[in-house]
């Protein structure tokens, strides 16, 4: 039985941040300033601190300047928008990010909405998700992109393709539709309320999972040979009480059809932070007046 290529995400995420650390210590030495990124947690989410800690380590070895900025979980919404407003004024940052879920007191459109778009690394400002479907330059959400990254290294021309993207979150699934479009694939969106998600699925070249339920896309939902890119990062606990995450996609039974699918961990994820980085790069180099570098 032939099985499906597996797509090395942590491969093609460890060659993107060597691209950022290249173009960082290009910034140092034509600018004589570092590129910086602040990272907003408020309160203790675990998942959040996790991945934090991700990004803070990835900013290190890109030689970015990490700002950790944590905040209590019962700040009020005026007094996190205060915060944000200090790190859109401080020459030192380059991007921020606030880390998504905020504690339920707080509204998260206000609060993305405070971000100035030129430092928006996640691409979340209402201002940037307009130039997105506008097809114009803008900061691209880093999840989406990275996935887009990770389909042409399968499809370089993504042409005519037909597309199921399965999840309509703002983080992923509409932006991921936008960059799609813009690719000239045909796009249908599976969400909670489709019926017939299985037979939709099955005509599709490229299928992206990400609706945040493990295990939901089975081998009997993929055409032979399709695309299957994962998005989802389930936490299933084993038997022994060991920690481990699985995706939307049941990987053993769907890489027995498809022609190439991501794994979790390992796939999408390290692309994400990769992104991230090279979003704060590009953001450096529109605030110093420097032409967006080649990535």
């Amino acid at each position: 039985m032939r099985l499906a290529t597996v797509i090395d995400g942590t491969a093609h995420a460890a060659a993107l941040r060597r691209r950022a650390a290249e173009i960082a210590g290009r910034l140092r030495r034509e600018t004589g300033t570092a590129p910086g990124l602040a990272t907003v947690l408020v309160g203790d989410h675990p998942a959040s601190q996790v991945y934090v800690r991700a990004k803070g380590r990835a900013c290190a070895g890109a030689e970015v300047s990490a700002f950790d900025i944590r905040l209590p979980g019962d700040i009020s919404e005026a007094r996190l928008a205060s915060e944000i407003e200090q790190l859109n004024r401080d020459e030192r940052i380059d991007g921020v990010l606030v880390q998504l879920p905020l504690p339920r007191h707080i509204d998260p459109h206000r609060i993305l909405g405070s971000i100035d778009p030129a430092k928006d690394v996640d691409g979340f400002h209402p201002l940037n998700v307009g130039r997105l479907w506008n097809g114009l330059p803008t900061m691209i959400p880093c999840t989406p992109q990275g996935c887009i990254r990770l389909l042409r290294t399968v499809h370089i021309d993504l042409s005519g393709r037909h597309a199921v993207v399965i999840g309509r979150s703002n983080i992923v699934g509409k932006p991921l539709v936008a960059l799609l479009l813009q690719a000239d694939c045909t796009v249908t969106v599976v969400h909670s309320k489709t019926r017939n998600a299985d037979e939709i699925c099955r005509s599709a070249d490229i299928v992206i999972a990400a609706a945040g339920r493990p295990g939901m896309v089975k081998g009997d939902w993929i055409k032979p040979g399709a695309t299957v890119i994962d998005v989802g990062i389930n936490p299933a606990p084993t038997p022994e009480g060991r920690g481990r995450v699985v995706g939307d996609v049941d990987f053993l039974s769907v890489s027995e059809i498809a022609g190439a699918i991501t794994p979790v961990p390992g796939g999408v994820g390290p692309m994400t932070i990769a992104c991230l980085l090279l979003n704060t790069l590009l953001a450096a180099c529109r605030r110093r007046g420097i032409a967006d570098p080649a990535i």
